[in-house]
């Protein structure tokens, strides 16, 4: 696994996750060139992944960061506001607390700051409200949504946070994804369905949505027991689709 991050590092640059900084390895600054850290906004949430408090985690990032300046090559860290929306242990999350949080990080050092519904809770008044309070405490800083369709609103909430500025979403291929610690959540967004509405409205991904569809049946013969969701595949892309400019 380090050897295929590195090789695909030095080629295109990789996105790693790590939630602590003995899970990092000397791999990250040969190949990758952004390190995501999650912070759980629950408190629940946060013992059962991790077995800390989210003011720990938070701590960590600091860490992260403080490792990371005395390297040779520059990673571009991303923390993750996990369950900002909702948690399956603790219930309801208030906006107060994942404000706090996301604030906490900035404040940290990290670069950027991502809201993730990790339940797939969320609804697009949320999702408004949640993105305008932390970009009126952290700005810029706040670049990414982290999106899953547990209550089918995935794409929903997607709008919502691109009506309000967001120009980064995490997705994966046929909606592949979820949490251990989240009982019937289910993946994360659908990236194909994603590309489809974004190229539609105008927005250029840059993404070939042909070639991605084409890719889920890689993904098949991978893990040919793995349901693969996505209604842009089922129906197949229509005449009227023009990719955008």
């Amino acid at each position: 696994m380090l050897e295929l991050i590195a090789r695909i590092g030095a080629e295109s640059g990789i996105s790693i996750q790590a939630s602590n900084l003995s899970r990092l390895d000397v791999t990250l600054v040969k190949g990758g060139t952004r390190l995501s850290i999650p912070v759980w906004v629950s408190e629940g949430h946060s013992r059962a992944n991790l077995n800390r408090t989210p003011a720990e985690q938070i701590a960590e990032v600091g860490r992260v960061m403080e490792w990371l300046r005395g390297q040779k090559r520059r990673v571009r860290v991303q923390a993750a506001c996990s369950t900002a929306f909702g948690c399956s242990i603790d219930g309801v999350v208030p906006p107060a607390k994942a404000i706090e949080i996301a604030t906490a990080l900035a404040e940290a050092g990290a670069d950027e700051v991502a809201l993730a519904d990790t339940v797939g809770y969320a609804n697009p008044a949320q999702v408004r409200a949640l993105v305008r309070a932390v970009r009126a405490a952290i700005g810029a800083k706040l670049t990414t949504l982290h999106l899953h369709d547990t209550m089918g609103l995935g794409l929903a909430n997607a709008l919502a946070g691109l009506e309000e500025g967001v120009r980064r979403f995490d997705a994966s291929l046929a909606g592949l994804g979820g949490c251990p610690y989240a009982p019937g959540a289910s993946g994360n967004i659908v990236t194909e369905d994603l590309v489809f509405m974004l190229e539609s409205m105008g927005f250029a991904t840059g993404i070939d949505l042909g070639k991605l569809i084409a890719a889920r049946a890689m993904l098949h013969e991978a893990m040919p027991a793995e349901p693969l969701h996505g209604q842009v595949p089922k129906a197949g892309i229509p005449k009227t689709f023009r990719a955008a400019a």
